[in-house]
């Protein structure tokens, strides 16, 4: 296993950050082949350079994600750019597949990835396209999956041609340090991997099954989201042809002089009013393609005696004074049109078709009802529209889909897949013949470092230690407790003589800090903010650490921390390095220990404290709440400290002045929160300033 562990090629996160700089560039791509190709004023995409890219370079993963947040932003522009994620991520994988086949390095080879991205994107994009428009017309999708294909050949030819020759540009020991990575171990080499993710199940492996799980699982929450979806815009929909029915029916009744209903069954479009009215009722029903008829009826015993019924290019209208036999649809509703009452909107689906319909009656001033005014709203499109918005929802599904599939399956391998097959090997070589092939079958597994921070690192720790005593046979444990003790009575010692070893400024500095970080924490807690952070047991811990903050000081010389003066840039290059200093002393003093205890958040404090909100601190610079919250709360305590005390270089600041530069800062060098609990609890703060108040 010695010989299957190859050296690390640079920090974890080095590669994480290139990774990430990769998929930011190729976003960008996207979206500059995007704009190029609008400005050339061409039927062409060119939108997917970038993903190709990412994904070659980088894998599925980073492909996949280029081609969402690309289309999310063309979206921004043109909203149906949304719908294509599906399409992309497709293509991010195909360009993944064909990466690693070479198949953008020589020409007769990067055709297949051409033809295939081609057919993809030309006949499903087609299809998509088709169903945006809301085109019910086959003989309009066959036309329109002809020209797509073909336009869509020429795209992916100048899209792959231009994804190739920057690849070109990238040499083999550049790619390995943007391919993202997420060991949780020593990382591999190629065959020890190709050997750690072979499959030596009995039946599925576990990828296998992590994959049938998470993706039934995101396919059954897809059909469900998409099916409560397509319901709602269904109701949605009625709800809003119901809207449009009432309002118009409305609009009609007032078009209509109660008073003239007799005239107008009498005397038709003799009358100039008649005319005039009906004019009106046609540019009411005008007003939305939506309206299939609109019409006026007088409800008697006899059935329906039409005051106005308007023509329509399939169907024309009945003369005034004709009677209507009732519709049988209606039969329920006759008691209450008789006596003139309001009905609810119904829906029908008989001779005239699918219609929402609305009786809008229509009152004299004495409160009799004349007539109705009647409103057909269609219906017909409503069934085609579910349908095409269904299938655009799981459009959108199909992408997120795929993209959780990728992520899952990513994060398996890394996490769970390779450490328990590294580990299966490595029991399954285990040496028992002689002292020298345990001890390196030990150091193998021991080089592992498996740190997957869950039960598969439980299992490896076990695993490690179960081989170790087996080579070392029985240690004795009373001699292992007494070392342990004394390297918890030896640590406690080194940590208790550095912090005293500072002047009494430094001693004042840390008491005072730690009495802020108390204020602010209690007051974060009364205000809502990390409850599932901050119990009694966690505000203790950061209290009692805190003054171990600047501890990382100690390795700088005095003369530096001293200077009456600015720093130069290169003495505070020094100056910073305390931080590092102080996380690794603290994390030193935690690995000698069996309970780290407090220790934990002491070193965050140490390393952390001088991150800020905005990402621009040191010495990871870390943003937002990827700083841990007790070196966002002692960030606070530390610089209002150093504000209002006097210093070799300078004189102290007054409560407000502070008070007033901490609000300042809020949302930029702190956190919003933290820095608001610590002005809102002004009086305690003020009590702890004035104990120690320098004059």
């Amino acid at each position: 296993m010695n010989a299957a562990i190859s050296e690390k090629t640079g920090p974890r996160s080095k590669q994480t950050l290139s990774c990430l700089i990769l998929c930011v560039i190729c976003v960008l791509i996207n979206v500059l082949g995007v704009r190029l190709a609008a400005a050339l004023h061409t039927s062409l995409y060119l939108d997917n350079i970038g993903t190709i890219l990412a994904a070659v370079l980088g894998g599925p993963l980073p492909g996949i994600a280029v081609g969402y947040i690309s289309n999310f932003a063309n979206s921004i522009v043109a909203p149906t750019t949304a719908y294509y994620a599906s399409i992309t991520a497709f293509i991010a994988l195909l360009a993944s597949y064909f990466g690693t086949r070479n198949s953008f390095k020589r020409f007769p080879h990067i055709l297949m990835p051409i033809f295939t991205m081609a057919f993809l994107g030309g006949g499903f994009g087609s299809f998509l396209t088709w169903i945006l428009n809301g085109n019910s017309s086959m003989a309009g999708f066959a036309t329109q999956l002809s020209a797509d294909m073909r336009l869509d050949l020429l795209d992916k030819a100048i899209v792959c041609v231009a994804a190739a020759v920057i690849l070109r540009l990238f040499p083999q020991s550049l790619r390995e340090k943007l391919r993202l990575q997420g060991w949780q171990q020593t990382p591999l080499s190629r065959s020890a991997l190709k050997e750690a993710l072979k499959d030596h199940s009995r039946s599925a492996s576990l990828r296998t099954k992590i994959v049938l799980f998470i993706g039934a699982a995101t396919l059954l929450i897809a059909f469900g989201a998409t099916l409560v979806s397509g319901l709602m815009y269904h109701r949605t929909t009625i709800e809003e042809h119901t809207k449009l029915g009432q309002g118009v029916a409305n609009l009609a009744a007032s078009a209509i002089d109660p008073d003239r209903v007799g005239d107008y069954l009498t005397q038709g479009d003799d009358s100039y009013s008649y005319r005039k009215t009906e004019q009106m009722l046609y540019s009411i029903r005008e007003s939305s393609p939506d309206i299939e008829y609109v019409y006026v009826y007088q409800i008697r015993e006899d059935g329906c005696h039409v005051v106005f019924d308007l023509d329509t290019k399939d169907l024309k209208g009945e003369e005034a004074g004709a009677i209507v036999p009732f519709d049988e649809s209606f039969s329920d509703l006759l008691p209450d049109l008789l006596t003139g009452k309001p009905i609810q909107p119904i829906i029908t689906n008989d001779t005239y078709g699918w219609l929402l319909t609305v009786y809008q009656p229509v009152y004299d001033e004495i409160g009799n009802c004349r007539c109705y005014a009647c409103v057909d709203i269609s219906m017909g499109q409503l069934a085609l529209n579910d349908v095409f918005f269904m299938i655009r929802i799981a459009s959108l599904f199909l992408g997120f889909f795929l993209f959780i599939v990728v992520l899952i399956l990513w994060l398996a391998e890394y996490n769970v897949i390779v450490p328990i097959n590294s580990m299966t090997l490595a029991a399954g070589d285990f040496a028992y013949d002689t002292e020298k092939d345990r001890n390196e079958t030990v150091t193998a597994l021991q080089e592992m470092n498996i740190r997957t921070g869950d039960e598969i690192e439980t299992l490896y720790n076990a695993l490690t230690k179960a081989f170790s005593e087996t080579v070392r046979y029985i240690h004795d444990i009373q001699e292992k407790n007494a070392t342990i003790r004394k390297m918890q009575n030896g640590l406690i010692l080194v940590l208790a003589d550095m912090v005293e070893s500072r002047d009494q400024c430094t001693g004042d500095h840390v008491r005072k800090t730690a009495a802020y970080t108390r204020v602010i924490l209690e007051q974060l807690r009364r205000e809502g903010f990390y409850t599932d952070i901050l119990t009694d047991e966690y505000i203790d811990d950061v209290v009692n650490s805190a003054p171990l903050h600047d501890v990382g000081k100690i390795q700088i010389s005095d003369t530096l921390l001293n200077k009456p003066g600015k720093l130069t840039d290169e003495e505070f290059e020094t100056m910073k390095t305390h931080t590092t200093a102080g996380g690794e002393v603290i994390a030193h003093a935690i690995a000698l220990v069996s309970d780290a205890g407090y220790l934990a958040e002491a070193r965050n404090l140490a390393a952390y404290h001088h991150e800020r909100w905005d990402g621009k601190g040191y010495p990871a610079g870390l943003k937002d709440e990827e700083i841990p919250l007790s070196a966002r709360v002692m960030a606070v305590a530390d610089v209002f400290d150093a504000l209002v005390s006097r210093r070799s270089y300078k004189a102290p600041f007054p409560f407000e002045k502070a008070q007033s530069i901490i609000k300042e800062e809020a949302g930029t060098h702190f956190d919003p929160n933290v820095a608001g609990a610590f002005l809102h609890a002004e009086d305690q703060i003020r009590e702890v300033f004035e104990m120690y108040f320098e004059e």
